[in-house]
């Protein structure tokens, strides 16, 4: 990463400390804590975890902080649905192993053109090897081939499938308020080595993309906290184009 890049970052990572903290970590402590503790403490949550982190490097921007991140959040919305729809300990615990496992391994084939549906193969041919039934293997491989945004997917789920693949949807979808200009963005334009000329002429596309996202969330839980994540994203983004605009103009030139 050059040094403009570098500086920008940094005055990008100012503007997220300067910025509100989402509601969904305000308001669901107890979810987000619950999931945290399940994925410690599962053996085999965090074996696939050391799988993950061997396969993957920066991985276009979407390497294991990203992949935990969103197994984590997808985790914790997993943990109001089910408390919203009255279910016992043992499902919710069955349901965020299967949505820790999923977050893990969404983006493994990041790398590739059709990554989701490469990542959902490879999840396929890797969790026979793993203590999970042939159901939950169908469940977490459909939640990773319909992950990603606009874009229809055609697949069956079951019902305990459809709650993976929405929360897992929504926790991915997370990552485009601030972790973009935290992490994401920055990480994309050093492994493809994009000059700051040509990042910049990008960006206001950019921001639209980000946007439209804002309409597409999945689950009840991600309906209501999702569109606050894009907001602050978008907000972040448009404080970080106008500082760019004034402390680098040679970004476009």
């Amino acid at each position: 990463m050059d040094s403009d890049y570098i500086l920008i970052r940094k005055r990008a990572r100012q503007i997220v400390d300067a910025s509100p903290l989402p509601d969904f970590y305000r308001d669901q402590v107890e979810a987000n804590r619950s999931s945290f503790e399940f994925y410690s403490r599962n053996d085999v949550v965090q074996n696939l975890k050391s799988h993950v982190a061997e396969m993957m490097d920066n991985n276009l921007g979407h390497g294991l902080h990203h992949a935990e991140k969103v197994a984590l959040d997808a985790g914790a919305l997993v943990v109001i649905v089910c408390d919203r729809e009255n279910r016992s300990q043992v499902d919710t615990e069955h349901l965020l192993f299967l949505a820790h496992s999923a977050g893990l391994l969404h983006d493994i084939m990041r790398k590739k053109p059709n990554h989701a549906f490469e990542s959902a193969d490879y999840a396929c041919d890797l969790l026979p090897s793993y203590p999970f039934t042939d159901i939950e293997i169908i469940d977490i491989c459909q939640a990773i081939r319909n992950h990603e945004a606009f874009k229809k997917f055609s697949g069956e789920f079951t019902a305990v499938g459809q709650i993976i693949s929405d929360c897992l949807y929504d926790a991915d979808k997370f990552r485009w308020g601030p972790d973009n200009f935290t992490h994401t963005i920055w990480d994309m334009v050093t492994h493809a080595r994009i000059p700051l000329h040509v990042f910049m002429s990008h960006f206001p596309r950019g921001l639209e993309t980000v946007g439209r996202v804002r309409d597409t969330f999945r689950s009840e839980p991600g309906k209501h906290y999702g569109p606050q994540f894009i907001d602050i994203g978008m907000e972040i983004g448009t404080k970080l184009y106008d500082v760019i605009k004034a402390e680098f103009p040679a970004a476009f030139l």
